[in-house]
C-alpha cells in the first residue's frame, strides 16, 4: 500500500502538528471539479434540510424534536416517549451496524459526503474564507503579512461572518432541542426576556465558533472516534480514496513532467510529484502514502489530480475509489462474507424495529400504588391510594376518560373529577381511590386489572398490585 519511498515517518506524526508539538495550520487549496460540485449538491441538500427540519410540521408534530428536559421527541413525525426509549435503543443500534457495514464497504466515505462537520467546515465557513481571504497562496501570504489595514479589515470581517453563521447554527441546534415554536416565541419577546437562554444560545454559539474558525480539521483527525473505528473496520477489499500506486510509481518512482518524454520507456510512474493533491487536502495528508485515518475520503485529491492528469495527457483515475485488491491484483469489488454479516445482523434489527413500530401503542396507561403508603380501611372495605399517568401518543384529543375496575370487583374513584382530558401529544396524570372488600382479596397482594375508556371506546388496559392486610390470606 505504500509507495517506493521508505521512509513511512508519516505515520509517526500528523499533518497538522510540527517538530517543535505547535498547530501546523492547513490551507488548503480551492478544489474544483466533478465530485466536488456533486458533494456541493448532497451537501447544500442536507444544509437545507437541517435547517428546515425543526419548522416543519407533520401532523401538527415537529419533524425533528429532542427535547431532553421536557422527555419530548418527534421523529419524522411521530412523536416518542420515555416509555418509547426501547425503540430509541434499537435505532441507535441500527445506526451503529448500518454505519459499520457501510465503513466496510465503503471506508470513511461518510466524513467526505455526510458528517456535518465536514459539510459545515468544508461547504460554509471555508468558503467564506475562499470569499474574504482568497485561495491557498493568498492565504499563506495573509497569515505571514504584519498586522496592517488590509490583514485587520480581511480577518475582522471573516471572524464577523464566522460569529454570524455560529449563533445561527445555535438557534437551529436550540429548536431541535427546546422546539422551534418555543424558540420563535422568544425571538418575537426579545433577548432580554429570556436571558438564560441567551446565555446558553452564546454558549453553544462559542462552541461552534471555537470547532469551525480555530479547531476545524482537528476534530475529524483527533476528536471523532469514527476515524478510530475506520482502522479497525477496513480491509484490502473496503473501498477507499486511494493513489494508484502500482501505475504511479512505476518502476523508477514518480518523477516530474517532461515534455514529449515517454514514461513508460523511461520507467517512470504517471505521478509526476506536483503535490496538488498534498495541497489541496483539507486535512494536509499525502495521499500518495496509502490509506491514513486523518483521511476523509473528500475527494478533493481525485478532482485535482484527475485536472493534472488531462493536462500532461496522462490517464485520469490516478487517485480514485478503489480497494486494495484492485490496485494490486485488479480484483473487482464483491460483498465479502463479512460485508453479509453485518448485513443480515442490520436486516434482523430492522425487522424488529419494524415491528415494534406497528406494536407501538397509541396510548399508555400507568397505575402505580402511591409509594410510602399503607392501605386504609373503609368501612368494610380495604382501600389502596394509587397514582395515574396517561399519555396520548395520537394527534387526537382525549375530552372524557375515565377509569374501570375490571377485576375483582370494587370500587374506583379519581380524586376531584369523575374524568380527565388528555390533550394530544401530551399526558395527564393524578391519583385514584380503589376499594375492594376483603373477601375479593387472594392475599396481601392482588393483581388488579384496570380499562381506560376515552368516551365508550376501549384505550387501554393495564394492571398492578393492590395491598392487603396478611389476615386476609
Amino acid at each position: 500500500m505504500a509507495t517506493n519511498s521508505p521512509d513511512d515517518s508519516f505515520r509517526d506524526s500528523i499533518a497538522t502538528i510540527d517538530k517543535e508539538g505547535k498547530r501546523a495550520w492547513v490551507f488548503p487549496k480551492k478544489p474544483s471539479g466533478k465530485l466536488y460540485d456533486k458533494r456541493k449538491i448532497v451537501s447544500y441538500f442536507l444544509l437545507a434540510f437541517l435547517f428546515s427540519a425543526p419548522f416543519i410540521k407533520v401532523n401538527g408534530n415537529q419533524l425533528l424534536l429532542f427535547n431532553i428536559i421536557e422527555r419530548k421527541f418527534s421523529i419524522f413525525g411521530f412523536p416518542f416517549w420515555p416509555q418509547d426509549f426501547h425503540l430509541v435503543v434499537i435505532s441507535m443500534i441500527i445506526g451503529v451496524v448500518g454505519l459499520a457495514l457501510f465503513t466496510v464497504a465503503f471506508g470513511r466515505i461518510f466524513c467526505g459526503w455526510i458528517c456535518p462537520q465536514t459539510i459545515f467546515m468544508e461547504m460554509v465557513f471555508r468558503r467564506i474564507e475562499y470569499w474574504i481571504e482568497g485561495d491557498r497562496g493568498a492565504q499563506i501570504k495573509l497569515a505571514k503579512q504584519e498586522w496592517n489595514a488590509d490583514k485587520i479589515r480581511k480577518k475582522g470581517s471573516k471572524w464577523f461572518i464566522f460569529f454570524i453563521v455560529s449563533f445561527l447554527i445555535a438557534n437551529v441546534f436550540l429548536a431541535y432541542l427546546a422546539g422551534s415554536d418555543h424558540v420563535l416565541d422568544m425571538v418575537r419577546q426579545g433577548p432580554f426576556h429570556n436571558t438564560s437562554t441567551l446565555i446558553a444560545l452564546l454558549i453553544f454559539t462559542a462552541v461552534f465558533y471555537f470547532v469551525f474558525a480555530w479547531f476545524r480539521e482537528q476534530v475529524c483527525i483527533i476528536a471523532c472516534p469514527y476515524g478510530r473505528m475506520q482502522g479497525v473496520l477496513l480491509d484490502n477489499k473496503s473501498i477507499n480514496v486511494a493513489y494508484d500506486h502500482v501505475r504511479g510509481e512505476g518502476e523508477k518512482g514518480r518523477a516530474k513532467f517532461k515534455k514529449g518524454e515517454d514514461r513508460t520507456l523511461a520507467g517512470k510512474g504517471d505521478c509526476i510529484d506536483c503535490h496538488q493533491c498534498v495541497n489541496v487536502c483539507p486535512t494536509g495528508i499525502d495521499i500518495r502514502n496509502g490509506i491514513q485515518l486523518e483521511c476523509v475520503n473528500c475527494t478533493a485529491c481525485i478532482d485535482e489530480c484527475n485536472s493534472i492528469m488531462r493536462s500532461v495527457n496522462l490517464p485520469v483515475n490516478l487517485i480514485r475509489y478503489a480497494s486494495e485488491d484492485e490496485i494490486m491484483k485488479k480484483e473487482k469489488f464483491v460483498f465479502t462474507t463479512r460485508m453479509k454479516g453485518y448485513a443480515a445482523i442490520l436486516l434482523i434489527l430492522t425487522g424488529v424495529f419494524v415491528g415494534m413500530l406497528f406494536l407501538r401503542n397509541d396510548v399508555e396507561a400507568t397505575v402505580l400504588r402511591l409509594p410510602g403508603q399503607l392501605f386504609q380501611h373503609k368501612g368494610e372495605n380495604i382501600s389502596n391510594v394509587f397514582t395515574y399517568k396517561v399519555v396520548n401518543k395520537t394527534m387526537d384529543d382525549f375530552s372524557n376518560v375515565t377509569f374501570k375496575l375490571v377485576s375483582p370487583e370494587g370500587n374506583l374513584k379519581i380524586v376531584g373529577k369523575q374524568s380527565i382530558q388528555v390533550k394530544k401529544d401530551s399526558l395527564a396524570q393524578g391519583t385514584l381511590f380503589v376499594e375492594i372488600h376483603p373477601a375479593f382479596l387472594s392475599g396481601d397482594k392482588t393483581k388488579i386489572k384496570i380499562e381506560v375508556y376515552n368516551d365508550s371506546k376501549l384505550i387501554e388496559t393495564t394492571t398492578t398490585n393492590f395491598l392487603g392486610p396478611r389476615s386476609f390470606n
